[in-house]
């Protein structure tokens, strides 16, 4: 299929204001060649053309794999992908940077936002491959101010569907640990999920989320839908974006506040990513027990100065931020990636700091060291809720 027929036909579809149907896509082909195709040509430039013109492109037959988190377009030959193993050159190529503008543009007005000179960012969440559940976020920058030419990351937000038990089986999640996490789930203490991009935060949490007892109501509030926990009581709020004319915007902290009005006995933040903090703080301060979230760390030990620079967006000051925290998060979890194998590498207590006040993780357990000294706080901690 010539290149200036799939530019005549992607003209003639611009103006065409409702789904892209195959028998539309297919009566475009014949007008603009002239009637001269038959059957079996132009089913071949069909499928072209829904490569081309729907879809991912060129990048969907990755994202369709079961194993892909992550798709990278760094340049038209230089496409990375992570299927479990770390990042790895693939074998798709586009034929130009128009080709990767196209598409990135594309993407972005399907998930109702604006992509051009004037706005040269876009970060939204798609519909997952070929229609399916699965979402994914889509970030594109273009040029200028993507020097080398338009960028695309696109990441699979596969629901985190695992069981403890899952996970002990896969070796993510050590015997003596797993029961460790069920007793802060039985003890109903409030705890954070730490951990760098694409550790298993979520899986872990949605996990978590399994062994809690079905008579609880869970409200989860997340920036795109992945948390889907095997329990038969749970209600997930998913903000929204703006759209391409600049409104509609549903942020995390309003939906913090609608789920405080949803009778929870749990609330869950899936990723503390901004000021919502301050609203989560301040719900877990209310009588919200066992409540939960994920936030971007490289360790526990660094976990309150996160906390400290989301906190202070919303106006909370140090000494607030330290107040709050003390009162409403009782454990850390650290999760990590070692030789492309996610695991549990922490388990800790968060306590204050003798005069300073301020908090700071104790180790009760850890991956490579085994127990900590926190160990027997811990003991205290589950006994005073009268878990054994």
């Amino acid at each position: 299929m010539s290149s200036s027929l799939v530019d005549r036909v992607r003209e003639r579809l611009a103006a065409e204001s409702g789904p892209l149907r195959p028998g539309l896509v297919a009566e475009a082909i014949r007008a603009e060649s002239g009637g001269v195709l038959g059957d079996t040509e132009v089913l071949t430039n069909l499928r072209v053309l829904q490569t081309e013109l729907t879809g991912a492109g060129p990048l969907e037959p990755l994202l369709r794999a079961p194993d892909t988190t992550d798709v990278l377009v760094v340049a038209p030959d230089s496409v990375w992908c992570d299927q479990g193993n770390g990042l790895q050159r693939s074998a798709v190529r586009f034929p130009d940077e128009d080709a990767v503008r196209r598409l990135a543009q594309r993407l972005a007005l399907a998930a109702g936002r604006r992509l051009d000179d004037a706005q040269p960012w876009v970060d939204a969440v798609l519909p997952g491959p070929g229609g399916g559940a699965v979402a994914v976020r889509l970030h594109a920058v273009l040029p200028p101010v993507a020097a080398a030419g338009t960028c695309i990351s696109l990441r699979v937000l596969r629901p985190a569907a695992l069981t403890l038990a899952g996970l002990a089986a896969i070796g993510a999640v050590p015997p003596q640990a797993e029961q460790l996490l069920r007793d802060v789930v039985a003890a109903r203490l409030a705890y954070l999920v730490s951990g760098g991009t694409g550790a298993g935060k979520t899986t872990l949490l949605a996990a978590m989320l399994g062994a809690v007892d079905p008579g609880e109501r869970i409200v989860c509030v997340e920036d795109a839908a992945e948390l889907r926990p095997a329990h038969p009581h749970v209600v997930r709020l998913v903000a929204r974006g703006a759209n391409v004319e600049g409104t509609g915007e549903i942020t995390l902290r309003q939906l913090v506040r609608q789920a405080l009005r949803m009778r929870p006995d749990r609330i869950v933040v899936g990723e503390v990513r901004g000021v919502e903090v301050v609203d989560l703080l301040a719900a877990l301060n209310t009588g919200h027990d066992g409540g939960a979230g994920t936030v971007h760390a490289n360790s526990t030990s660094e976990v309150p100065a996160r906390l400290e620079a989301l906190a202070a967006t919303g106006g909370l000051d140090r000494a607030a931020l330290h107040s709050q925290l003390a009162a409403a998060v009782q454990v850390l979890l650290h999760v990590d990636r070692v030789g492309g194998r996610r695991r549990l590498a922490e388990i800790a207590l968060l306590r204050r700091a003798g005069a300073s006040a301020l908090c700071e993780p104790v180790t009760v357990w850890h991956a490579d060291r085994e127990w900590g000294g926190g160990r027997t706080q811990f003991r205290e901690l589950l006994a005073g809720r009268c878990v054994p």
